[in-house]
């Protein structure tokens, strides 16, 4: 696939190296030539150093023939001119762009095509607040996504003495919960891959990957540990884009404390939030952190820009007695050394936000893409399409299909018979077991271990062309 991205920022560069590990054709676009220069000595892609609203920099790029725009420099506006120039002089099928202003996300008719034409509207710092949100609604979790509108969830927890299946196998949960359906995905054992098994047995220390009606989640997590409090009261470090909509999110259920450095910000966030008391100061103040009772927050969030501030100020309250701390960490090197020690969750903004783009990327039907475990694995909701003529997979039972290796078929999300398009609440959930039998659109959730197999399972759920 081409790919023209516009914006070589954390985003840009994120996105652009993701893609390239898959054989993607790109060209990345910044006024910066330095960063460019960087970019094009670690990896396999073309730059253009220019102003992405300019038609001459977005011909050079290559947008004539690209099959993807996705503008994510810093300005929502060059991003918004940039795709309406794709639809207008290009004719670029799919341009996605990064927005950040709530007041444009609030006017949808904006992107629509006889507007700037953006196809997919995404804003990385809401995405980034949703994910942490479902964190703290499952505080024993390391990892929560959704899948069909929220139908189906997919968590990480790390099993622990005391948790009922711990030293059982797997097939027990069955037995142990025969009123709730869910199926292990997949485990992980000191970072090696185990399949699961119905005679596969759960230690402690493994990361046991779920899936499970959302309705069901909480109490498939009791299973495997013992269930955390409810996080009542948070404090964030930084008030920027992610502190300010973290704070408005949580506000009305947590008690909040927000910590900003500048003056100026801290007093726009006093203005815009109500629930929340606003303290103006140095995430690493130990003495400021002591006097805040920072020993009796539930949950501490390290959101500045900096990593290692970030590093600096969680390793500081996890000291100081936080039961659970949270730190956004844009270096990936930084994440991988951080997960296993002192920083309970360690956050890649990329790798949980690049989702969005991945869904569009993948070939075949793919409802959305969720990267896993630091972008090593993926979990993919694919569209089954066909007869069992044409499909590879519609007609079949899951044993009958040929997935790769590591590949796993978790759960299966079918609309009930009569049920408009839009009735989602008819949508049943079924957790795949050896017999179950896809059929026509149905949504079915695969989880892949290694990404490498990606392609393999797309092929699977692609329909020959004589079914069109």
């Amino acid at each position: 696939m081409k790919i023209v991205i516009l914006g070589a920022g954390q985003v840009g560069s994120s996105v652009a190296e993701n893609l390239v590990s898959e054989a993607n054709d790109i060209t990345i676009v910044d006024t910066n030539a330095d960063r460019l220069r960087a970019l094009q000595d670690r990896l396999d892609l073309r730059t253009v150093c220019g102003n992405a609203a300019h038609p001459a920099v977005l011909e050079q790029a290559g947008l004539a023939d690209a099959d993807l725009l996705f503008a994510v420099t810093q300005s929502d506006e060059t991003n918004m001119v940039a795709c309406k120039l794709a639809a207008t002089m290009f004719n670029c099928p799919t341009k996605i762009a990064r927005i950040r202003s709530a007041d444009y996300l609030s006017h949808p008719e904006i992107f629509s095509p006889e507007n700037f034409a953006v196809d997919v509207p995404i804003c990385p710092e809401q995405l980034l607040t949703d994910y942490i949100v479902k964190l703290l609604e499952f505080p024993e979790a390391l990892q929560v996504l959704e899948f069909a509108h929220g139908k189906v969830s997919l968590a990480a927890v790390r099993a622990f003495h005391g948790g009922p299946l711990v030293g059982h196998e797997i097939s027990y949960l069955r037995t142990h919960m025969p009123h709730v359906e869910a199926r292990v995905a997949a485990i992980f054992r000191q970072d090696a891959q185990i399949t699961p098994e119905g005679n596969t047995v759960i230690e402690a220390g493994d990361e046991v990957f779920l899936i499970a009606a959302t309705e069901n989640l909480r109490g498939v997590l009791r299973e495997l540990r013992r269930m955390d409090k409810p996080v009542k009261r948070v404090m964030l470090g930084g008030g920027g884009n992610i502190g300010r909509r973290l704070a408005k999110a949580i506000e009305g259920k947590c008690e909040v404390k927000i910590i900003e450095y500048s003056k100026p910000g801290a007093e726009r966030l006093a203005a815009e939030l109500s629930n929340t008391l606003v303290l103006q100061g140095d995430v690493t103040d130990e003495e400021l952190l002591e006097s805040e009772n920072i020993g009796e927050m539930d949950v501490y969030c390290a959101l500045t820009n900096d990593d290692e501030n970030n590093i600096m100020s969680a390793l500081l309250a996890k000291r100081m007695g936080v039961r659970k701390v949270i730190a956004l960490i844009n270096r990936s090197s930084y994440v991988n050394l951080l997960q296993e020690g002192r920083i309970d969750i360690a956050i890649a903004p990329a790798q949980a936000t690049i989702g969005t783009l991945l869904a569009r990327v993948r070939r075949g039907d793919v409802a959305a893409v969720h990267s896993l475990r630091r972008g090593a694995a993926e979990a993919l909701e694919l569209v089954a399409h066909g007869d069992a003529k044409s499909s590879q997979v519609v007609g079949r039972r899951v044993e009958e299909i040929d997935l790769p290796k590591g590949t796993t078929i978790g759960a299966i999300v079918r609309r009930r018979a009569g049920a408009t398009e839009h009735d989602e609440q008819s949508d049943q959930v079924i957790i795949a077991h050896h017999d179950t039998v896809i059929e026509a659109d149905d949504h079915v959730i695969v989880f892949v271990v290694n990404k490498r197999m990606v392609p393999r399972v797309e092929k699977l759920f692609q329909v020959e062309a004589r079914f069109f």
